[in-house]
Order: C-alpha cells, then sequence, then structure tokens
C-alpha cells in the first residue's frame, strides 16, 4: 500500500492534475486528440420523454440513448482521459444507429431536441473537450427527402438503402450545402464523412475545402482510405497490424515496423463500429480481456497517432457484428480496467512527447516491444511484454544515452545504467510500462519527496491522535462529558 501511494504522489508531483488536458481544445491539433467511439443511442437514456417506445433489450430497435445521456455521462469519459467524443449521425434516421438517414435538415428526436443538443455540445466544451458526428454521404434510407429527386439517387442490391450520385454536380453541390449548414447550426468540432465509396477525391476535397471555410477549426476525417486531405487518416492495415500484435500472447508483432509518424496523423483503433469487436478476437483465443486489453491500452495511447477507442472497449463489450456489437452500455462493471485506461490516456494527455514527439521502435520481437517517443522536453521509453514469459529488454548506451536512469511510471521502479553500459529493462508477462528517461544524480528525488509527504501525512496523523487522546483524558480529570 506503501509502494502504491508513494507511487501515485510522485506521478502527480511530475504531471500535476493528470486527468486534463496539458493543451486546450482550441490550440489541439488532431495528434493531441484522444477520441472516444460511441453512438447516441447505445449509450445512456437520460431523458424517457423522447423514448418512443425504445426498448433496451431489442439491439435491432432503439435503446433509448439520447443527448441527455451523453451530458449525464460526460464525467465518465472525461475521467478516462479522452478529449473528444464521437457520437455518430444523428440526423432523422429510420435505424438505431444512425445510418439511414431521412433528412440532412432535422436532427432525430428521438435522441432530443435541439437545444438538448446544444447544452449537450456546450457541457462538453466547458469541460474542455470536443465533439465530432457523422455525415453519411451514401447508404441512407430510401424514404430520403431528397430520394425523389431525379437521377440523384440508386437503390441498393437488397433496397434497403440508397446511394447518391456523388458524380452529379447538383448532388455534390446539395450535400456540401447540407455538411456545412449541419457544422454551423450544430457548432460539432469535428465530422466524420463516411459511406462516400469510390466519389471522386476532388469533390471529396471540395467539401472538406467549404466546410473549413465556413468553419476553419474544425476536424474533417473519415472512417475509409481516401487520398483527399482529411486531419486523420484511416488505415486499415494499421488496425491490422495492432490487432496481430495484441489480441494474443506471443503473437508475430512484426506488423508494429510498419507504423509511424504520419502527416495528417493516422487514427490508431483496435476495432471501430463496423468491425469485429477486438475482445472477441481474444475471447475466441481463450484469453483473459482485462489483461489483454491493459497491454493493449498501453499501447494505443503511446505510439504514433491518434488514439480511438470504441465506446464499451473498457468493460470488454464482445461481438461479431452489428447490432451485437453495439449494445447498450453497462457502467455496472468492473472499474480496474478502466481506472488503468484513464491512468494511460492522462499521462499520455500531459506529455507533448508521447502525443507528437519523435518515435523510434528500439526492438520488437514475438510481442516484446521497446520504442522511444522524444522530444527536446523529454524522453520515454515504452516496453511491451506480450508474451508468456517475464522478459528483458536491453537497451544499449547509443539508445538511451550515458548516465542515464530510467523511472517506471506504472510499477515504480529505477533503472541505472549497468557497468557495462547497458540499461536493463526487465518485466513479467504480459504488463508494460512508460519509463520516464532523467539524468542520473544518484538521487530518486521525486520518491524522497513523496516519501516525506507519506512520513510527514502519517506523523500528522499520529500527532492528532495524540492530541485528541490527551484532550480526552483532561476532560476526563475536569467531570466533563467525552467529546
Amino acid at each position: 500500500m506503501f509502494k502504491k501511494t508513494v507511487a501515485a504522489i510522485g506521478a502527480a508531483l511530475l504531471f500535476g492534475s493528470a486527468a486534463l488536458p496539458a493543451v486546450s481544445a482550441e490550440d489541439r491539433t488532431a495528434l493531441d486528440e484522444s477520441i472516444y467511439d460511441t453512438l447516441v443511442d447505445r449509450f445512456y437514456n437520460g431523458s424517457t420523454k423522447n423514448d418512443q417506445g425504445a426498448n433496451p433489450t431489442d439491439n435491432s430497435g432503439f435503446n433509448g440513448g439520447d443527448f441527455a445521456g451523453l451530458q449525464d455521462k460526460l464525467k465518465y469519459i472525461q475521467d478516462m482521459g479522452f478529449t473528444a467524443v464521437s457520437i455518430g449521425p444523428i440526423f432523422e434516421t429510420a435505424t438505431y444507429d444512425g445510418s439511414a438517414v431521412l433528412s440532412y435538415s432535422t436532427i432525430e428526436d428521438r435522441f432530443g431536441t435541439d437545444d438538448e443538443l446544444m447544452d449537450m455540445i456546450l457541457a462538453y466544451h466547458k469541460a474542455d473537450m470536443a465533439v465530432f458526428a457523422d455525415f453519411p454521404l451514401g447508404d441512407v434510407s430510401p424514404d430520403h427527402e431528397w430520394a425523389d429527386q431525379e437521377g440523384w439517387a440508386v437503390l441498393s442490391e437488397d433496397g434497403e438503402s440508397i446511394n447518391w450520385d456523388l458524380g452529379n454536380q447538383d448532388v455534390q453541390d446539395a450535400l456540401i450545402d447540407a455538411a456545412v449548414s449541419f457544422a454551423d447550426k450544430t457548432g460539432v468540432d469535428g465530422i466524420r464523412l463516411t459511406n462516400f465509396g469510390d466519389a471522386d477525391t476532388a469533390f471529396i476535397d471540395r467539401m472538406i475545402a467549404e466546410l473549413k471555410k465556413a468553419s476553419p477549426e474544425l476536424t474533417v476525417f473519415s472512417d475509409a482510405p481516401s487520398e483527399a486531405e482529411f486531419d486523420m487518416s484511416y488505415d486499415q492495415d494499421v488496425m491490422e497490424a495492432l490487432r496481430s500484435a495484441f489480441a494474443e500472447m506471443d503473437p508475430d508483432s512484426s506488423g508494429i515496423n510498419k507504423l509511424e509518424l504520419t502527416d495528417p496523423p493516422t487514427m490508431l483503433a483496435f476495432d471501430d463500429l463496423n468491425t469485429v469487436r477486438f475482445t472477441t478476437e481474444m475471447v475466441d483465443r481463450n484469453m483473459f480481456p482485462p489483461t489483454r486489453w491493459k497491454v493493449a491500452a498501453t499501447a494505443l495511447f503511446t505510439l504514433p497517432g491518434v488514439p480511438v477507442m470504441t465506446y464499451g472497449s473498457e468493460i470488454a463489450v464482445t461481438g461479431k457484428e452489428a447490432p451485437g456489437t453495439h449494445p447498450l452500455h453497462n457502467f455496472k462493471t468492473d472499474e480496474e480496467l478502466k481506472e488503468y485506461i484513464a491512468d494511460v490516456n492522462s499521462i499520455r494527455n500531459q506529455s507533448e512527447a508521447l502525443r507528437t514527439g519523435d518515435f523510434k521502435l528500439l526492438h520488437n520481437e514475438d510481442g516484446l516491444l521497446a520504442y522511444e517517443r522524444s522530444n527536446q522536453e523529454e524522453t520515454w521509453v515504452i516496453v511491451v511484454n506480450n508474451t508468456s514469459e517475464t522478459q528483458r529488454v536491453d537497451l544499449t548506451e547509443e539508445d538511451i544515452g550515458e548516465g542515464k536512469r530510467l523511472r517506471a511510471l506504472i510499477d515504480n521502479n529505477l533503472v541505472s545504467q549497468a557497468d557495462s553500459g547497458e540499461y536493463r529493462l526487465v518485466l513479467d508477462r504480459e504488463t508494460a510500462d512508460l519509463f520516464i528517461v532523467e539524468e542520473d544524480t544518484g538521487l530518486n528525488i521525486p520518491y524522497i519527496i513523496a516519501a516525506i509527504l507519506v512520513y510527514t501525512t502519517f506523523i500528522g496523523f499520529i500527532y492528532m491522535v495524540w492530541r485528541k487522546g490527551k484532550q480526552r483524558a483532561q476532560d476526563g480529570k475536569a467531570g466533563k462529558p467525552k467529546a
């Protein structure tokens, strides 16, 4: 218990209020964000007034989640260290996930009123968090209000949705106007363009440019690979590399060799709202999800890119396809994994080097990873032992420098340079840690300060007990009633 207390105080001394982003929302770039990705209907029901027969046990129907629920649970998301929430499509829709859009000019009333949407966004802004929403460019409802426009739409083969003719200039203009109007009306901080298929890149770039012209600070991104000038890039190969490297112990982690800082930055995710849940892969391999997710989360928040976590990952949600992958969120769960995510995400928030710094892979072999994130102010070494045995990584003086020491934030160990010149980092199986690189002065100053604080607090407590006991004794001698 004492060791944990010292570690907690040491981290507080180093990072201050770690749950709060070090960079304010108006100054953040895409690389400064960490995104919690959810669907309004599947998060939390904050108001029964808009339920309209919603059934929380019906996987295929509306479950009752709304803007009021997102506002009620703001602290839940913020406490995990996320700086942005992505809420999916919120237009008038025929389906719970918002994809079957009926109108681009109307908000779904099952999700709440326009005022409730604005109240929710304002609450997130006051908490210095961003709100992103989706704008589907295809696969909308056959009953969409534009469907009767001649030459605008093509019915899908299954007859359940329509796609716009994105080569039609009138369609392009209408979609751009609708997107710009939506961003202006709602004040969202970002728009994810979805379902645009093989649309011409020039059209997507024109839409991005018009959105930026109307809202210069708007973040525009997508859920599919594209050559368009998005603020964040989507790379399916990166997701597959992450899944392969962390779904089980002793994996082929060679895909991590391909990760690098990119411009625009790559979104990092183990799954998304359209894929098999990552936890399902763990379960299929007879792995223990909370342990798997702790190791994976360390990598997610320290590798180069923009971390995106699908809602429910913190409670190890499973599922192979929608709607099974989109359960109503269950908040009555074990807090341990959620707290671990909060710890690592919050460290990232406080460290510019972990968000935007240079990246160098130091070691990668069958699940044993070591890599460096650094800038001029600080250097980190992250070690991930995703294997079935205790492992040691020997880093050279060329890797770390001469006369340094590495202080672990999670396990609170100190590693100094050996006489042979190496830095020997040992981690138990299925664990990870973040090491801050410092000058080796021979003194563990943060530990000493933390220990002094702990002992001072303890002595103060003993003194208060002694003083209260003495007062009671004096009161007893004087015949006064005991307090």
